[in-house]
């Protein structure tokens, strides 16, 4: 039976090959590599009907605006029996006299934070890694085809119908310090990604008061309840929930020596402003700072606050200890 991979996955696992090589691919090439196709193809389904299935998917790209150019031989450009297929990648650039208004450079920032490099999918990274092996080159890692939304946090689905149908929500949610997650009762207004981490916005009901809630801090399932709330309540929730993120990351500041030319200093690097003793990185909760670098081994040193500097070395230590145990246990 052929694997059920999405359309929606198929056509972005098709952008980003195209994408990943300036010299263009072939038909066979796109049907023996990207994912969606290859799964039909080795689950048996003929090549004519992937064909098909493949000229259907191009024209959909290029309805959507996606410049998908077909290079023919050289020598007879009318040729196309081993046409080759890309997206030039200089389509994408803006002109150099574009402006944008400040709602505008907000409205892009929301949708620039739910995509990234860290959302190309596993099969098209697997995709692009096939054809590179083919021999064709391709240029740097391709970012912003994937939302991150697909690695979303089990929590994510519930919320976001709880949402849409102005529905009370309730879940267990575990505090850092706490031994046992606290049941909470919310109105779910929005769902905001801050420091690419899933939150909620919302209405504690029990406080009585806005509260943003990390989606990876909700224990269980979300209980959707029957209870509804008045829909404007929805309205501005988003930009409110982010202003409140910002004002929290302004007050809250690490001090980091990283490693230059490491996958730290990439990833910081982003969200980071130069210091004197190395960078400053404004963060939202110290917990999660602190799990990103331990994460990074010693790519970097916390120079302050000491607290987020505690909690980073007590994580490498507890790795340490795990790693010392597996070993006197085996």
């Amino acid at each position: 039976m052929a694997a059920r991979i999405p359309a929606e996955e198929r056509l972005t696992n098709l952008v980003v090959a195209l994408m990943s090589t300036e010299i263009g691919l072939t038909k066979q090439q796109i049907l023996d590599n990207v994912s969606g196709y290859r799964q039909r193809a080795d689950a048996g389904t003929r090549s004519d009907a992937l064909e098909k299935m493949f000229e259907r998917d191009k024209e959909e790209l290029r309805a959507l605006g996606v410049p998908i150019e077909t290079l023919g031989d050289a020598a007879d450009p009318n040729d196309l029996r081993e046409a080759r297929y890309r997206i030039p990648q200089a389509e994408y650039d803006l002109p150099g006299d574009i402006e944008f208004s400040p709602a505008e450079l907000a409205v892009l920032r929301l949708a620039g934070s739910v995509w990234s490099a860290e959302s190309v999918s596993g099969d098209a990274q697997s995709g692009v890694r096939k054809i590179r092996a083919l021999g064709i080159d391709g240029d740097e890692p391709i970012i912003g085809f994937a939302p991150r939304i697909t690695a979303r946090d089990a929590a994510f689905a519930p919320l976001q119908d709880a949402i849409e149908r102005c529905r009370v929500v309730t879940f267990d949610y575990l505090k850092p310090g706490e031994d046992a997650p606290r049941r909470r009762t919310v109105r779910p207004l929005a769902l905001v990604d801050y420091e690419a981490r899933w939150h909620v916005f919302g209405v504690d009901v029990d406080a009585d008061g806005d509260r943003t809630f990390l989606l990876s801090r909700i224990v269980g399932d979300v209980r959707v309840t029957a209870k509804s709330f008045d829909a404007t309540l929805r309205d501005g929730a988003g930009e409110r929930a982010l202003a409140g993120l910002e004002r929290v990351a302004s007050a809250n500041s690490a001090l980091l020596e990283v490693t230059p030319g490491t996958e730290a200093a990439l990833r910081l690097g982003r969200r980071a402003t130069a210091a004197a003793q190395g960078i400053t990185v404004p963060f939202v909760d110290l917990h999660i700072l602190a799990d990103e670098l331990a994460s990074y081994g010693p790519e970097v040193r916390v120079v302050e606050p000491a607290p987020l500097r505690e909690a980073v070395i007590a994580r490498l230590e507890a790795v340490v200890r795990a790693h010392t145990d597996e070993g006197e246990t085996r």
